[in-house]
């Protein structure tokens, strides 16, 4: 074992002492007597009634300014755009369904799903039609599960300079959601795969027939048709009715819109996966599919753009792990470029192929730092650093970057995107 590493930081040793990233912090004092604590006046709002009640909730007026942003390293048009979601500003591990990123390959379709119907087809005994009433008498499940693009933190793949971009602008191409649907292997056993079927073709109704290749061991293990996401219907832009998820795995793989399971005994090589979706090694070969989300982390708070309000002191570090082959065993964090490190508090639950957050208590000096996080899952793949991941891959090459994200905190206490 790493001889720097230490052990977790409970709560309890938080209270009672110091400890190497942070030392108890001091209860705000609140000095005079009762008068002077309570105030002798009352704000607006506890003098008059309040207001009504909507029928769809919504934010609080104070908090419209927390929205998702379009990518700026994209060529935004009206039909292909992603949107990043604001991680930096949110806690937990579920994120609101009009904040969760999305990526439209040729625009959002507007569908009946009166009209819509799923075929399964090809290589099966029995070709079927399923319409959105008939799914609804299926038995669902309705685990959670992070989703994250294939191009997530892309700028710090490609970009020879850390960029200045907050964690929001770098790395908000993932999100948290309980999604419920019917496991997909119900339908597949209904149709019949014959023998030779080993794949299947999944492909949306948008205009421009997004479509993958799955291999059919995953979908007869934990994929399904998701119809809700966070106990309401999916969102237009989720792929409303519904889509494909597969649990795990790269973001487009999860076909959204979808209309059509076409069994066969080889992948198509359709054109998103054999272009956008390709990894060019640095040897100039390609694979030629990476379908699970490698182990990340991302520390949120503090992060890129932000500003420490106070120029010492105590904060706590937080953020978000994950990885598409199971569960987060750990995360460390350094405050001194990678030199030492800290074993991460794992706040639950922690489960498998979900996000899952965790903090540390830092006691800041006042002086530059520069703070990273590295996660390991269950399988004990870890994080790689940035010079680790790129001695793999082409250049020009951006998928799948998974490598350690630094933060550096001048004595201003502004924080910078930094590679180490």
């Amino acid at each position: 074992m790493n001889k720097n590493l230490k052990t977790p930081i409970n709560r309890r040793t938080f209270l009672l002492g110091g400890m190497a990233l942070g030392a108890a912090v001091p209860a705000l004092a609140l000095s005079g007597d009762n008068k002077n604590i309570i105030g002798q006046s009352y704000p607006n709002w506890m003098k008059t009634p309040g207001g009504q009640i909507e029928a769809y909730g919504n934010v609080a007026k104070y908090e419209k300014h927390i929205i998702r942003h379009k990518a700026k390293d994209t060529a935004q048009t009206q039909l292909f755009s992603v949107w990043h979601s604001p991680i930096e500003n949110q806690q937990g591990i579920i994120t609101p369904n009009g904040l969760h990123f999305t990526v439209s390959h040729n625009g959002v379709p507007d569908i009946n799903p009166e009209q819509h119907v799923l075929k399964i087809h090809g290589l099966v005994d029995k070709p079927i039609k399923v319409d959105m009433q008939t799914l609804q008498r299926y038995p669902m499940v309705s685990p959670i599960h992070f989703l994250e693009c294939a191009g997530n933190s892309a700028p710090n793949a490609v970009s020879l300079t850390a960029l200045d971009l907050s964690a929001q602008e770098l790395s908000g191409q993932v999100s948290g959601a309980q999604y419920s649907g019917v496991p997909l292997k119900y339908l597949l056993k209904e149709a019949g795969v014959k023998t030779r079927g080993k794949w299947v073709i999944a492909e949306g109704a948008d205009g421009g027939s997004h479509a993958r290749s799955i291999p059919l061991s995953k979908l007869m293990d934990d994929a399904f048709i998701a119809l809700y996401q966070n106990g309401e219907r999916l969102r237009p832009e989720q792929g409303y009715p519904m889509r494909l998820f597969v649990p795990g795995w790269e973001g487009n793989a999860n076909v959204k819109w979808l209309h059509r399971l076409e069994v066969t005994d080889q992948p198509a090589y359709t054109k998103d996966e054999s272009g956008l979706y390709s990894d060019i090694l640095n040897d100039g070969k390609i694979k030629r599919f990476s379908f699970h989300m490698d182990v990340k982390s991302v520390i949120t708070q503090p992060s890129g753009k932000m500003i420490l309000p106070v120029q010492k002191g105590f904060y706590e570090i937080s953020g978000l792990a994950w990885s598409g082959y199971g569960k987060i065993k750990q995360v460390e964090v350094s405050i001194d470029e990678g030199k030492s490190w800290q074993m991460a508090n794992l706040q639950g639950p922690v489960l498998s192929k979900a996000l899952t957050r965790f903090s540390i208590p830092w006691q800041w000096d006042g002086k530059e730092r520069v703070i990273l996080s590295r996660a390991t899952d269950e399988h004990g793949h870890v994080q790689p650093t940035r010079s680790q991941w790129r001695e793999q891959y082409a250049s020009y090459s951006f998928n799948h970057f998974n490598a350690i994200q630094a933060w550096s905190v001048n004595s201003n206490g502004l924080v910078e995107n930094y590679y180490v």
